[in-house]
């Protein structure tokens, strides 16, 4: 036999609440009965229960069920999967629906029938345990995909004679479209990219693992980032449906000739902070990956020097807003930037994100990453 169904029963007549007793004692529950709205609210809030059988009407006198609706919505909002059945002796259509809308699973109305009473519980409390078993199921398999998506990002990021590079990503949900990588080819050529799968959840956590793994098949020491983002692109068209696409920025780094080589696939553009206190942004220079299988992509050049600040981000952080609703923005990232330009990586990205995070006081509506790297 299953285990009793805990059952919370609330009604604030004495002589229900013994009549339901002696009714469900019977039966595999364990009861708990309380003839208040505070009272519920406070078992409620304090255990776990199967499911919730509560009167419509506390206050004497009155017959519309308001002050049930409003606690039967209460309830609701903070426990989406407890079963709830609502009674009372004046019930109609009207009140009924009402009832339904606020998120009751079914109506009895008084004087009930003992057997269709007992079936109704059974029933819903059947209901309840299958719905939080596959919720449960659901959480572990979301939790186990984030780790999973995790492990894809790059366990460490190079840092070599000439280049420093530091990276953390946040995504908004459980799972994120969000990833980048780095490529060591040699002491002095170092590759790097970021990219931004359009929408969240679990198609866009499989766009990234393909994208990723397609990125690190095409990105080769020598390899040219137009070319790059051309085979990349060639093979996501082959995989995505429709109303997604990526964005992203290839970059070649090459310290020995003080060069920095990039096409950016309608990417947000980095930030490349100069010692004298100029910045260059390094646009974009084709469109989108994944939509256009014969697009193509221009290579840009720029030149690096010590003391040079590249930032890399996705628009989870230009896009953070604060409670008045206004965008951190491009212009904000670039003084962020520009005040911070001569710490190292480490302390540089640090700063950044906690301006970014002191303003974010909406929160992120989008998943944040931020790359930063500090030329030696």
């Amino acid at each position: 036999m299953a285990d009793p169904a805990r059952l919370l029963i609330a009604d604030d007549q004495q002589d229900v609440l013994a009549a339901l007793r002696l009714l469900l004692a019977r039966e595999n529950f364990a009861l708990t009965l309380v003839d208040s709205p505070a009272a519920l609210v406070d078992q409620i809030r304090t255990a776990k229960w199967d499911a919730v059988l509560m009167d419509l009407n506390y206050v004497r006198g009155t017959t519309s069920g308001d002050e049930g609706l409003q606690l039967l919505s209460q309830i609701r909002l903070a426990h989406k999967d407890l079963p709830i059945v609502v009674m009372t002796a004046w019930g109609d259509i009207d009140l009924v629906v009402r009832a339904m809308r606020a998120g009751a699973q079914s109506f009895v109305q008084k004087p009930w029938d003992n057997r269709a009473l007992v079936q109704i519980l059974e029933r819903e409390v059947a209901a309840g345990r299958g719905a939080r078993e596959r919720t449960d199921h659901h959480q572990r398999e979301q939790h186990d995909a984030l780790l999973i998506q995790r492990a894809l990002m790059p366990a460490t990021l190079p840092s070599t004679t000439h280049v420093e590079i530091v990276g953390a990503w946040q995504p908004a949900g459980t799972l994120g479209g969000d990833c980048y990588d780095a490529f060591v080819f040699s002491p002095e050529t170092i590759g790097l990219s970021i990219a931004d799968v359009a929408g969240k959840g679990l198609p866009a956590a499989l766009l990234m693992s393909s994208l990723q793994a397609s990125v690190r098949a095409f990105a080769r020491d020598g390899s040219q980032p137009q070319d790059v983002c051309a085979s990349v692109n060639r093979l996501l068209c082959g995989q995505m449906i429709a109303g997604r696409f990526v964005t992203m920025v290839y970059l070649y780094l090459d310290a020995a000739n003080g060069t920095l080589t990039y096409a950016n696939a309608g990417h947000n553009p980095p930030l490349l902070a100069r010692s004298d206190g100029s910045i260059e942004t390094l646009s974009a220079s084709g469109t989108v990956l994944g939509v256009f299988p014969d697009a193509a992509y221009q290579r840009a050049r720029t030149s690096l020097r010590s003391g040079d600040r590249l930032l890399l981000y996705t628009d989870g952080i230009t896009e953070s807003r604060n409670d008045a609703d206004e965008e951190f923005g491009q212009d904000r990232l670039s003084d962020a930037l520009l005040r911070n330009c001569r710490l190292d990586a480490t302390s540089l990205h640090a700063a950044i994100m906690g301006e970014v995070t002191q303003f974010a006081t909406a929160g992120f509506q989008d998943d944040a990453t931020l790359l930063t790297v500090a030329i030696r």
